[in-house]
């Protein structure tokens, strides 16, 4: 079932960027109350964060399988209502304690569920991809949804921090989880009855318990693909570099380059737009790219450009001065390692065909694993080699991780069955 259902697309891109602002929040919350004002220390509040980037984790191939047994569309709704739920969960929280101690333990144990909860949005919306959108518009349409993303995130600064001015901490996490519920909803309705579902069994012969055997041991098979790995090992080093940014750039440009917060905090506004820019962009040029090159050759050579630029522009930025001219070169590196986001999507659902809900968590799984080392090695690396050295280290990582590709040899013109 593939067909220009961009209206899908669209929507995924608002689910998305629902989805990280409400993810993100918790961030913008602890700088600017839990930790200040509430009296969570920031170590403690970090654990809070961990949490939810653990079990994140732990539940990304579990969420995948899941997609290849109820579909797409399902998973996709679960995301929000859930999600949402634990959302509200957190204002909630903020009415029923307010000790340091218990607020902490709650908020570990809600964003931690939390984490489980999102497992499913990316490769179930990579999912999505492959059921509606012919191979030559794969990259675009996953560029689309990612950029939303970023655009979720990149929001989340301002906004987030204006609700809580205008709100309360507490109505602020109300009002933005049951944002996701409804969204939850209006997707369950519209988006439902347009997309396919897994088949049941159909005759006696072969019953669904069978049916269901042969399914899980043809998906979990799939996890012995080399190119599989491979791919899993190149964006994990993507996540390296990008986590690295999202966790430190506020710090590096208000602890190590002494900006204002206020300035600092739109110079992440714009180099998150920049990257979800980035993300749109390089979807769309894969797709021309491949058009020209072929699959594989076209693919390739946008992650080789994305990341190399990504890794140059980085180091660049590390050797100039002026908020403008870093902020510069880390928009644009940013916006150059968005470029590749959809090309490893897409591939990913490519390689699993009909578990391509597998292929795509355990991909991602990789690229979480780089970005839970980043946040904590890139300090303990500064310290000995200081934070230019360490992003230094990250740029040098995100051009290896782009050279990975010339040892994936998949024929994508010829893609697994849907």
């Amino acid at each position: 079932m593939s067909g220009n259902k961009w209206w899908i697309i669209v929507l995924l891109m608002g689910y998305a960027a629902l989805g990280h602002f409400n993810r993100v929040g918790i961030s913008v919350a602890g700088d600017e109350m839990f930790i200040p004002k509430l009296g969570i220390p920031e170590t403690r509040m970090g654990w809070v964060y961990t949490a939810f980037l653990i079990v994140y984790t732990i539940g990304m191939l579990p969420g995948g399988w899941l997609i290849d047994r109820i579909g797409s569309a399902r998973a996709l709704t679960l995301f929000g209502l859930t999600m949402g739920t634990f959302v509200v969960l957190t204002g909630v929280l903020g009415w029923v304690t307010s000790t340091p101690e218990s607020l902490w333990i709650g908020l570990l144990v809600i964003r931690g569920l939390a984490g489980a909860c999102n497992a499913p949005l990316h490769p179930a919306a990579a999912h999505v991809v492959s059921d509606v959108m012919p191979i030559d518009r794969r990259a675009s349409a996953n560029g689309m949804i990612t950029a939303g993303a970023l655009i979720g995130i990149a929001c989340c600064y301002p906004v987030f921090g204006w609700l809580m001015d205008w709100l309360t901490w507490q109505w602020t996490f109300v009002v933005g989880g049951s944002m996701l519920i409804a969204f939850g909803v209006l997707w369950w309705l519209l988006a439902l009855p347009a997309l396919p579902h897994p088949r049941p069994a159909t005759s006696a012969a072969e019953p669904a318990s069978l049916l269901n055997e042969t399914k899980s041991a043809r998906s979990w098979s799939l996890l012995r693909q080399g190119n599989l790995w491979l791919l899993t090992l190149s964006y994990a080093a993507y996540g390296y570099f990008q986590y690295l940014f999202f966790y430190w750039m506020g710090y590096y440009f208000k602890e190590v380059l002494d900006v204002p917060d206020v300035q600092a905090r739109w110079a992440q506004f714009w180099i998150m737009l920049a990257m979800g820019a980035g993300m749109a962009i390089g979807g769309r040029s894969t797709d021309i790219v491949c058009e020209m090159l072929g699959t594989m050759r076209g693919r390739r050579a946008v992650v080789l450009l994305g990341m190399g630029l990504a890794a140059v522009f980085g180091v660049i930025a590390v050797n100039v001065t002026g908020l403008v001219n870093v902020a510069l070169c880390l928009a644009m590196s940013m916006a150059a390692a968005g470029m590749v986001e959809g090309v490893f999507w897409t591939t990913a659902t490519d390689i699993g065909g009909k578990s391509r809900g597998l292929s795509a968590a355990f991909m991602n799984t990789g690229g979480n694993f780089g970005g839970l080392i980043s946040p904590v090695l890139t300090p303990i690396m500064a310290r000995q080699i200081g934070w230019s050295g360490s992003i230094v280290v990250a740029c040098v990582i995100s051009g290896v991780g782009g050279l990975v590709w010339f040892l994936i040899k998949l024929d994508a013109s010829k893609p697994q069955p849907m």
